[in-house]
């Protein structure tokens, strides 16, 4: 089986800028701050938790995911097609 590349990667992408997105907004609406998202702010430049910070929270989310994604299914796939088991192939 190898993953479709793109639909992974967009995949990844979507969900760590929306995980990013929401958490920055929760942490606006009820208060508080973590170490965690203010630590995202030496990575991602601009990003605070702030409502203007949650949207730019979400740019650099999506383009990170998306790129770990990427790498992900690609090493996936290649691994997955260099040791995988032909049906024909006699098992020991």
């Amino acid at each position: 089986m190898i993953l479709n590349v793109k639909a992974f990667a967009l995949t990844c992408g979507l969900l760590w800028g929306l995980c990013v997105f929401l958490l920055t907004w929760w942490l606006v609406v009820f208060g508080g701050k973590t170490e965690v998202l203010e630590f995202l702010g030496s990575f991602y430049f601009g990003y605070k938790v702030t409502p203007l910070g949650s949207f730019i929270g979400l740019a650099y989310g999506v383009v990170d995911g998306g790129l770990a994604g990427l790498m992900f299914s690609l090493l996936y796939n290649f691994l997955a097609g260099r040791f995988s088991v032909s049906a024909d192939a006699p098992s020991n």
